[in-house]
């Protein structure tokens, strides 16, 4: 584990990228386009660092030192992993691969619940989009419980992408949604992966398309949704039962 980071400063910022530390979100002061800057974007950039562009008055607000310099970092609180490494994990255990692909989670306490899930249901790794979702921040890894030590997170440029090619090494696809069909209809086992939308939203259009079956969970009450990571714990847990049946 490596602390949670804000970086700030020119120097700092631009010593992080070149040393390796995870950075999840760029900040720069609009309008700044000098020698450094210019230097810190060039890094960013090769490692599909989001960047954005605001107010020195943003930058005030977010600055715990107050000397930013027009620039500031956020970084991981974990490193993150790569699909193949679930994959490789898999292998080793002699075990179908199982991943939990999140789309567009945006609280760091859903996260972080799904997370502690996914490592007592026994998936091999969880994996999230590098844009309009939540990293791996301290909230994040403090929700999992000791959880994120144990169960690799991925961070995908396309969720859409990564799907295909884990269908290429012949996995399936399952996403919850309320209009699919009742999960214990649905054969789970093998080599499958459990897509998790958006809190508000659901899974989108595009991500749900590349899924080969849609899961819906049975309700009863007068509500008619589950917090996301309730929703996960449920499929996965369907998962784990037709593993062991």
């Amino acid at each position: 584990m490596i602390e949670e980071l804000t970086i700030e400063g020119r120097n700092a910022v631009l010593e992080a990228f070149r040393s390796g530390k995870p950075i999840d979100k760029l900040y720069v002061q609009e309008g700044v386009k000098d020698g450094p800057i210019s230097s810190i974007l060039r890094e960013a950039k090769k490692t599909d660092t989001i960047i954005s562009f605001v107010s020195r008055e943003r930058l005030d607000q977010m600055s715990v030192g107050g000397h930013h310099q027009g620039v500031i970092a956020h970084g991981a609180a974990y490193h993150y992993a790569q699909v193949e490494d679930m994959l490789k994990a898999a292998e080793e255990k002699g075990e179908p691969p199982f991943l939990i692909l999140l789309d567009g989670i945006e609280d760091p306490h859903n996260l972080g619940a799904i997370i502690r899930t996914a490592n007592l249901a026994g998936a091999h790794g969880v994996i999230i989009p590098k844009r309009r979702a939540v990293g791996l921040t301290a909230t994040v890894a403090k929700t999992s419980a000791g959880a994120l030590n144990y169960t690799p997170v991925a961070k995908v440029t396309n969720l859409g992408a990564t799907i295909d090619q884990l269908k290429e090494k012949g996995m399936w696809f399952v996403c919850a949604d309320m209009g699919g069909e009742v999960m214990y209809r649905l054969n789970l086992k093998g080599s499958i992966g459990l897509v998790i939308g958006n809190e508000g939203t659901g899974v989108s259009r595009l991500v749900k398309e590349k899924c080969d079956m849609t899961a819906s969970i049975p309700m009863k009450g007068d509500i008619d949704s589950l917090n996301a990571s309730v929703a996960a714990g449920v499929l996965a847990y369907e998962i784990v039962r037709q593993r062991l049946g």
